[in-house]
């Protein structure tokens, strides 16, 4: 976990260029700050049901085994896809252990699907299993999580916090509701709660302490966070690093 102390702007000398005479990157005068549902982690899913869906439109009535295989591909992704947005994985060793339980299932499915006589019983069952997708099925999925995710941009806009040298300030509602806090002496603390989201989408979790509220601000499932850090970093000038198990 990372812990930024934010202070106000005092009087700094313009600094145009570093001792060896490389420009320094001007601060940004602002940071947006905004919260995303976990939705927005389903992409993978998106791009493997337009895959399916082109292939199956293309190849699926010639290679009848190949549409199975496809569509059990899918499904595959789909459910790991899932996985993500359903259990966290806060460390490496669990991401480690979760890739090598799919490697597994997926070895075996295969072993008994092309080798069924090895355990017939089971075999069997997997030979049975003959799910089929057409290419509209794939499509009309496609089309549902896009809308989705054209529906959270949408929303995002409506909702959102913005940090600035003096204040913080909190957008929200139709109607642009803005609500103002004081940045002096704010801290923000950075975590990463789910390596695999972290990989998708480089989200991660702000906690945001105000000096004049007595309750914690949390923002969920900001993406790109590590970037979001150095931007606040740059622009307020004190950084503080601590990392709690």
């Amino acid at each position: 976990m990372s812990d930024v102390s934010l202070s106000g702007p005092e009087e700094k000398p313009a600094i145009p260029s570093s001792e060896s005479g490389t420009p320094v990157e001007k601060p940004p005068e602002r940071v947006l700050l905004i919260g995303h549902p976990k939705i927005v982690f389903l992409y993978p899913t998106f791009f493997a049901a337009i895959w399916a869906g082109i292939f199956t439109a293309l190849f699926g009535e010639a290679h009848e085994s190949a549409e199975y295989l496809v569509t059990l591909g899918f499904l595959g992704i789909f459910a790991l896809n899932m996985a993500v947005l359903t259990f966290d994985f806060p460390r490496t060793t669990s991401l480690t252990l979760f890739f090598f339980l799919g490697f597994m299932g997926m070895a075996t499915f295969l072993t008994f699907h092309f080798k069924p006589d090895l355990l017939p019983i089971v075999g069997s069952m997997i030979s049975a299993l003959k799910p089929a997708a057409n290419a509209h099925f794939f499509f009309l999925f496609a089309g549902v999580l896009l809308l989705l995710f054209i529906g959270v941009m949408i929303a995002v806009r409506f909702d959102y916090w913005e940090v600035r040298p003096n204040e913080l300030l909190h957008h929200h509602g139709f109607l642009s509701d803005l609500k103002r806090f004081p940045a002096p002496n704010l801290r923000i603390d950075k975590e990463i709660n789910d390596v695999f989201e972290h990989l998708l989408l480089g989200s991660g979790r702000l906690i945001l302490h105000s000096r004049d509220e007595s309750r914690a601000i949390v923002i969920e499932n900001v993406l790109f966070i590590n970037r979001k850090e150095q931007q606040l970093t740059q622009m307020l000038g004190s950084l503080q690093v601590s990392v709690r198990e």
